[in-house]
């Protein structure tokens, strides 16, 4: 008898507990939510960022509506929402896609090109081809011809080709060689404009090209319509892997 009195005198205590505030649920939401948000910032900044494709530079490796996973990871390290971020060790490699803050103006969107050029290298284009050191590169992955620019048409203090690629600097292209503003218009990519690299594919969606340029209806818009015309989305490139 004294074991059950006990029992239910535990209940009718645990029972009588006063439910939390609101304000202290409030309270407990907003410290749950604060250690969310710095996670994903951590993770944005340092890890990897999400990108989509505006332009057809880099068709057919990468299509306009092609989300990428940005990998920063070894390449650079940012705070989320603002210019500031570091360089880190990490060096890319010839023909690797990388995307970078485009040195001839910075306040636009990140490009995405493929490295063609390493420092201290001598590079030229003629003859509907690339030639580094007087070599001719072999590319299996590029869209048209390709061909270099009208003096006219460079920007900047850029002298054109042929062109040594001085320290810390990348020279770059698209592989819709008719269809790129790269390199061969402005000079190289410093590597302190270098962010990172795309891993992944993991969504594909066929709409105008105004839904990646800044256009937030058009945006969503593609994607009301994806959900509701599935045969807009291209699911075959759908996680690839670079």
């Amino acid at each position: 008898m004294k074991a059950d009195a006990a029992k239910t005198k535990s209940k009718n205590d645990t029972a009588k507990q006063p439910e939390p505030s609101m304000s202290a649920r409030v309270k407990s939401e907003a410290i749950a939510w604060f250690w969310v948000i710095l996670a994903f910032m951590l993770i944005n900044g340092t890890l990897g960022q999400a990108r989509v494709i505006p332009s057809g530079s880099m068709e057919n490796t990468l299509l306009i509506g092609d989300h990428l996973i940005m990998s920063r990871i070894g390449y650079d390290a940012g705070i989320p929402f603002t210019n500031i971020h570091v360089p880190l060790w990490r060096e890319p490699k010839r023909q690797q896609i990388i995307i970078f803050k485009p040195p001839f103006d910075p306040t636009q969107p990140d490009y995405v090109k493929r490295v063609i050029g390493l420092p201290g290298e001598t590079i030229d284009v003629h003859d509907g081809g690339v030639y580094i050191n007087g070599k001719r590169l072999q590319e299996n992955y590029t869209l048209g011809r390709t061909d270099p620019p009208a003096k006219s048409q460079l920007i900047g203090a850029f002298p054109g080709l042929p062109y040594t690629i001085p320290p810390n600097c990348y020279f770059v292209m698209g592989d819709n060689r008719e269809n790129s503003l790269d390199s061969r218009y402005w000079g190289c990519v410093p590597r302190d404009d270098i962010l990172g690299t795309p891993v992944l594919i993991y969504m594909s969606l066929d709409a105008p090209r105004d839904a990646w340029n800044g256009d937030i209806g058009a945006r969503f818009l593609a994607y009301g319509n994806a959900l509701i015309h599935p045969g807009t989305v291209r699911w075959r490139r759908l996680f690839h892997v670079f």
